[in-house]
């Protein structure tokens, strides 16, 4: 059953939940009911524990073209409502960043400013050979938001981060897939069911694990190594005591397949 709302479409399919823009007439622009639609659902996705990942895509060829310009010529605001209105992005947008699941992003067409930093949100961005990248904030005098200042350096590397976010110049899927930030790049006719597939082999995967092992990665760079281990030895106390876990080593021990098992999925999927 798909969820319609004003400005995307929620569904989901098995284990997987995807969510979709169609405002493709405005290049999925993220405006204020965007964002609201998107604040209400992040939080229905992560308490759904029946879901192991979600896949985030737009429709009639664009991903998201940034923020709606439209809007924010309109009226004039003081500057502690502009920033209110930065800081709101927020509250959503760093629960789809510490999402528990796998997160894949296909983008097709344009990601630009906010748009490109949604997809970096993303733990796997899937593109197509028309899809274009940019930083866009500096050319009409802003700074990135949307996470932006967070996200870029981790992927690309702080000097790449300064050159892409200081000439906001725009880039194809080949070089983003050159600096770390596109993982695959398929066909547009082919790109939602390879993000799907690729989605469903995390059907058999322990959410528990996944959840924990991406929670304390996307802190990996903001603690010392003893704070690693630390998170490290909780987590794995955690999940050793897992109905899952406990399954796996008995498979294991039983000389039977695991559930999870990337590159069996992977052949089984290619010879179906």
């Amino acid at each position: 059953m798909t969820e319609a709302f004003q400005t995307l479409t929620y569904e989901i399919r098995g284990r997987t939940g995807l969510i979709t823009f169609t405002r493709p007439e405005v290049r999925h622009s993220l405006d204020i009911p965007m964002r609201t639609e998107l604040a209400a659902l992040i939080p229905r996705i992560r308490a759904n524990r029946d879901l192991r990942a979600l896949v985030i895509t737009g429709s009639g060829g664009a991903f998201c073209a940034g923020g709606d310009l439209k809007a924010l010529s309109e009226e004039e605001r003081p500057a502690e409502v502009n920033r209110e209105r930065v800081s709101l992005l927020h509250t959503w947008f760093y629960e789809l960043c510490n999402l528990e699941l796998p997160v894949i992003a296909a983008v097709d067409g344009p990601a630009y400013g906010a748009g490109m930093n949604f997809a970096l949100a993303a733990d796997f961005v899937l593109a197509t050979p028309r899809a274009r990248f940019c930083a866009v904030f500096g050319r009409i005098g802003l700074v990135p938001d949307l996470g932006g200042f967070f996200l870029l350096p981790r992927i690309v590397g702080m000097s790449r981060a300064k050159e892409l976010v200081m000439t906001a110049r725009s880039f194809d899927a080949e070089e983003a897939k050159d600096m770390g930030i596109v993982l695959e790049i398929h066909a547009p006719d082919d790109l939602l069911d390879a993000a799907m597939k690729m989605a469903a082999r995390f059907d058999t995967s322990s959410r528990l694990a996944m959840g924990m092992a991406k929670s304390i990665l996307n802190q990996s760079f903001d603690n010392d190594y003893r704070s690693l281990a630390e998170m490290e030895a909780t987590a794995q106390a955690l999940c050793m005591t897992s109905d899952y876990h406990k399954g796996a080593i008995k498979r294991f021990l039983g000389k039977k397949p695991l559930e999870f098992d990337w590159d069996r999925l992977s052949k089984d999927e290619k010879k179906s």
